[in-house]
């Protein structure tokens, strides 16, 4: 299992948000791309990046997730928020992303699923954010009809690289991740998962390894490592059982 740290852009910021709100933010650096090699340089092998301008609705942050990608370069980034066409697929993918994240739109339209996958395979993460066991949409604001089991099973049949599962009620507060639910997905589904949401220290990156069989192949985390509770270079030998 890996750890992927988060870098979260807003207003040319990064930022940490509690449980997905745009009023609860935090500020931990006034350079995105600065935090982005500084996690690249302690030796992470993967970021995950999000454009919450975007996933909120408003201008994405094109050019400065560009700028981050290139300067972390050849370390592998995902990129995420506001992703709900081809067009901003392909824009994040030429950037030099490894992969793009897409969630609201993934999770309500399956014909838009379907052709993102075909269009990019193995370049599609599709993010399943939950509100128990259904889905949570439109920046968290809301839950859909559909299960997180459903769009998992609909993303791997799909052709998805991974799901990315978050339990939103957990996120950013370090608390601990939902291990149960994220166990219950990974079994439920064919494609690799990504865990999120909660983390706060090295037992739960040793909890999430000790399960990691199941079909687990990473953990994403945020505020833990931007508030020093857990260091990069901890987690990731937690992470190989070390």
């Amino acid at each position: 299992m890996i750890v992927i740290p988060a870098v979260d852009v807003k207003d040319g910021r990064c930022v940490r948000l509690r449980q997905g709100r745009a009023d609860a933010e935090t500020v931990f650096s006034d350079d995105p791309v600065a935090m982005a090699t500084q996690w690249a340089a302690r030796g992470a092998s993967r970021l995950h990046v999000v454009d919450l301008d975007g996933a909120f609705g408003g201008a994405r942050q094109t050019a400065l997730v560009a700028k981050l990608v290139a300067a972390v370069a050849p370390l592998r980034v995902e990129v995420g928020g506001g992703l709900r066409d081809v067009a901003a697929v392909e824009s994040v993918l030429e950037a030099g992303a490894a992969w793009a994240v897409v969630g609201t739109r993934a999770a309500l339209d399956a014909r838009f699923l379907g052709e993102v996958c075909r269009r990019f395979p193995e370049q599609i993460i599709i993010a399943v954010d939950a509100h128990g066991p259904r889905v949570a949409v439109k920046g968290w604001t809301e839950t859909a009809d559909v299960t997180v089991v459903d769009v998992g099973r609909r993303a791997a049949t799909a052709g998805a690289a991974a799901l990315l599962y978050t339990d939103v009620s957990r996120d950013g507060m370090e608390g601990g991740p939902n291990i149960d639910d994220t166990v219950a997905l990974a079994r439920a589904v064919r494609i690799p998962v990504l865990a999120s949401g909660g983390v706060g220290s090295v037992a739960d990156i040793s909890a999430l390894a000790a399960v990691a069989d199941a079909g687990i192949e990473g953990v994403i985390v945020g505020r833990a490592l931007y508030t020093g509770a857990l260091s990069l270079q901890d987690a990731m030998l937690a992470a190989r059982g070390a």
